[in-house]
């Protein structure tokens, strides 16, 4: 079996969404705002790849890449030279993920629940910031596929 078999869900993120995130500091004012554009693929039909691209009003852009190894049990791992972490499926809708940016403080974790829509169009995600054990900053995204 492959990963497509082995994680449905995730499958069923392939593709490409555009959306918007927003930053919040812990008193939930706006900290940040910006447009993304990400493209999802499974390589090989054992290899989730993530592509990033970031765009701010000032003319601002990142790109990054987020390639998933597959861990079998129903999850996936990534490490890359700017975040590691794990993922998995926690029901037909919601995939949740753990993770830590490796340039900042090793106390910051960041846990992400991604929920896709029944018909696979749009999906909403919130990552909560922790250090310390307090959240210190949440981040709301919401996307549709566009391709």
């Amino acid at each position: 079996m492959g990963l497509r078999a082995e994680m449905p869900l995730l499958a069923r993120h392939e593709g490409e969404w555009e959306g918007t995130y927003r930053h919040l500091d812990s008193m939930g004012q706006v900290v940040d705002l910006h447009r993304s554009r990400l493209t999802c693929s499974i390589v090989d039909d054992s290899v989730y790849h993530q592509v990033n691209e970031y765009t701010w009003e000032d003319g601002r852009s990142e790109r990054h890449e987020f390639p998933g190894t597959y861990l079998g049990d129903g999850r996936c791992a990534f490490d890359t030279e700017r975040i590691r972490g794990e993922f998995w499926e926690v029901d037909a809708s919601t995939i949740y993920l753990t993770w830590a940016f490796k340039a900042e403080d090793e106390d910051l974790r960041l846990f992400e629940l991604i929920v896709l829509s029944e018909d696979g169009t749009t999906r909403s995600r919130v990552w909560q910031w922790i250090q310390a054990g307090q959240c210190v900053r949440r981040t709301l995204i919401d996307e549709k596929r566009v391709g």
